[in-house]
């Protein structure tokens, strides 16, 4: 067998990591953050959420399944780096058309294996998400620190414009039309259309620039705003298109940094969890049903609302409709005098768990319960 590369991993605290090149040869730096999760991590790399995140994977075999053409929640692979304890040397799946490594390194994702990724995760966990860079390319970890010290930090990141479509397109409804939906594309999944096109919904995918004028163009029963990467606190322009739709009374569903963009626009603060919320394995309380699913999250930041109480805001009363046990992180909010609700987690998860595929039923109902609404809200307004 040739002997790998050597790389280094240097956190920002000046942690230092040793393993092998894995993927492409180079350099990269982002927020070094973990996922539990076990399967689905094709998933996890095309997913625009991690945009410019060097994600470690708990799970110490990866690559076990290769890759296929049917996984990918977008055009391409979004994390910034990769971190791997142990990739497999054959992938042995019927739906595999090539190797992990393979689609790393054709993709200039740099990667680094052979971690104690146990130890890596303990250390994230009690310091914290933080900055991080690895490096196949320079083995001196103080040249590398000095770098990771000087790249930007996840705080303040105004990032969805930068994983956003540039151009809009539409998703069908499967069989018999029902609704149409205008999604605010501020890092959506391929998921989250597929999910709506199932219960007759056709979507509208709109760049994260779009305007209440654009999205009502489409004939939109209904707003959906999708998750995304970076800091909801600086997303003004989307707080506010979300407060319009709010105004006119047109169903809105918000997912993650959607959920956050509304918890904003309803007048909650928004902060950066410790470590974050990633993997498939993470309990919460629906307390409307008293049913605790076993839910997927990708999350660094939330929504600081009152967690037992019924809050007054301009648009009525709106009430925290999903907690997270392990932290009583806030995971849902829902308006009583406006159709709108959010979950902080994923709903559309792929590759699952699918407790929470209930979500895009009751965006359904409200959509049946409200279509109209926003017609005869802007009726005489020239939409």
């Amino acid at each position: 067998m040739t002997k790998r590369r050597a790389a280094i991993l240097v956190l920002e605290d000046g942690r230092t990591f040793h393993g092998e090149a894995y993927g492409s040869v180079g350099e990269t730096f982002g927020e070094a953050v973990f996922t539990t999760g076990m399967t689905g991590y094709q998933e996890t790399l095309t997913d625009p959420s991690y945009h410019r995140q060097v994600v470690v994977q708990t799970a110490p075999h990866i690559g076990n399944t290769g890759v296929n053409d049917s996984d990918d929640e977008s055009g391409r692979i979004w994390v910034a780096g990769y971190v791997v304890r142990d990739p497999a040397r054959l992938s042995s799946n019927w739906r595999a058309t090539g190797s992990l490594e393979d689609r790393l390194a054709a993709e200039g994702v740099v990667g680094i294996s052979g971690v104690d990724t146990r130890a890596l995760t303990r250390h994230l966990r009690e310091r914290g998400a933080m900055r991080v860079g690895v490096s196949s390319v320079d083995d001196d970890p103080q040249a590398l620190l000095r770098r990771v010290r000087e790249t930007p930090q996840m705080v303040g990141a105004d990032l969805s414009a930068e994983v956003s479509t540039a151009q809009p397109y539409t998703v069908a409804a499967e069989g018999e039309h029902r609704f149409t939906v205008a999604a605010l594309d501020l890092g959506i999944k391929r998921n989250v259309p597929r999910r709506l096109a199932a219960r007759g919904v056709t979507t509208h995918v709109m760049p994260a620039g779009s305007g209440i004028d654009d999205l009502l163009a489409t004939g939109a029963d209904a707003v959906f705003f999708s998750p995304g990467p970076g800091d909801p606190a600086t997303a003004d322009h989307a707080v506010e298109l979300a407060r319009e739709v709010m105004r006119r009374e047109v169903p809105l569903f918000g997912i993650c940094f959607g959920s956050q963009i509304l918890g904003r626009a309803l007048g909650f603060g928004t902060y950066k969890l410790g470590y974050g919320h990633r993997g498939i394995n993470q309990p919460v309380l629906d307390r409307a049903t008293g049913k605790v699913e076993v839910t997927s999250h990708n999350h660094g930041f939330a929504v600081d609302a009152p967690l037992n109480q019924v809050i007054d805001t301009d648009f009525g009363a709106v009430e925290v409709s999903h907690v997270c046990l392990n932290d009583n992180v806030v995971e849902g909010l829902r308006a009583r005098d406006v159709p709108a609700f959010t979950v902080q987690y994923h709903p559309e998860a792929a590759a699952g768990p699918h407790d929470a595929d209930y979500l895009f039923d009751r965006f359904a109902e409200l959509i049946d319960g409200g279509s109209g609404a926003h017609r005869a809200a802007t009726a005489g307004k020239g939409h």
